[in-house]
């Protein structure tokens, strides 16, 4: 009970870090404000991590494939910031709610795990959702909605990337290289964008990297006492702060297709989820 009121408590934590970013779009632009929040996790990660983890940071056995996960991470924030810039922060997580549909599409590939008929019918279906969200053709398909697509594959990749090195590395090293590979990275690109914020907006800015730490940390922790694969349908209640915050501060509710399409991505989330659940029993 402890791990699943600590995982859904990071989860209604990160919301707030894109109702910030959100807002914050309206006069920041999108890269400035995802290197914000690699800078600033980094900012108030590290001390923490120093002073009560010092023991378990290890250095990592597989420094390729960390940096190669920083970089996927690093995209699928720029995809999302920039997406809900332009969209709503539900329709553009509904949209990277794929992310554990093409996990499990590229799996096969990538971890040589078997894929069953039923599974890929799950997967195919959650696509289907996704362009019920979406709707191709009609007048709100644009690069946003293809950013927030960008956002979920760029994710079931970093979920790959996880899985290979949740059995060589200390998950609090990964979350440390995580981000100071996206601060390095973006600080180089940053300038070209770049707009002196005011102090405001350096709080605003601040607050986005306590969020993201205080929400990774204890999803960190929510991990210590159960399995990823027990709490993974736990990240679905994400949607609901989202939806909340989205209504309560810019007036966005989501329309019928995005409620529809989020209820068959889901599913079809759900049923991969349940259907590895059995065969690992078996």
């Amino acid at each position: 009970m402890r791990a699943i009121i600590l995982n859904i408590s990071a989860w209604a934590i990160l919301p707030f870090m894109d109702t910030i970013a959100k807002y914050l779009s309206a006069e920041l632009s999108f890269f400035q404000i995802t290197w914000a929040r690699y800078f600033f996790t980094v900012f108030w990660t590290l001390p923490f991590m120093f002073f009560f983890f010092r023991k378990n940071l290890k250095w990592s056995e597989n420094l390729k494939l960390q940096i190669f996960r920083g970089l996927t991470l690093l995209f699928a924030n720029v995809c999302f910031f920039y997406s809900i810039s332009v969209i709503s922060m539900a329709k553009a997580l509904t949209l990277a709610f794929i992310a554990p549909l093409v996990t499990t599409a590229l799996s096969p590939f990538f971890l040589n795990e078997k894929v069953g008929i039923k599974r890929w019918t799950a997967v195919i279906i959650g696509f289907l959702g996704s362009l019920i969200v979406i709707r191709p053709g009609l007048l709100d398909f644009n690069l946003a909605t293809l950013a927030a697509l960008g956002t979920g594959f760029s994710y079931g990749i970093y979920l790959i990337i996880t899985r290979k090195l949740h059995s060589t590395d200390n998950p609090l090293l990964t979350l440390l290289i995580t981000g100071i590979v996206g601060a390095i990275i973006a600080s180089f690109l940053v300038p070209f964008v770049w707009t002196a914020p005011t102090l405001s907006q350096w709080s605003w800015l601040s607050l986005m990297g306590i969020f993201a730490c205080l929400g990774h940390i204890l999803l960190i922790y929510s991990l210590k006492y159960a399995d990823a694969s027990k709490l993974a349908p736990f990240a679905y209640f994400e949607i609901i702060p989202n939806i909340i915050l989205g209504y309560y501060f810019f007036s966005d509710l989501p329309d019928f297709f995005t409620f529809v399409g989020l209820f068959i991505i889901i599913s079809s989330g759900f049923y991969v989820y349940l259907r590895e659940k059995s065969l690992v029993k078996i």
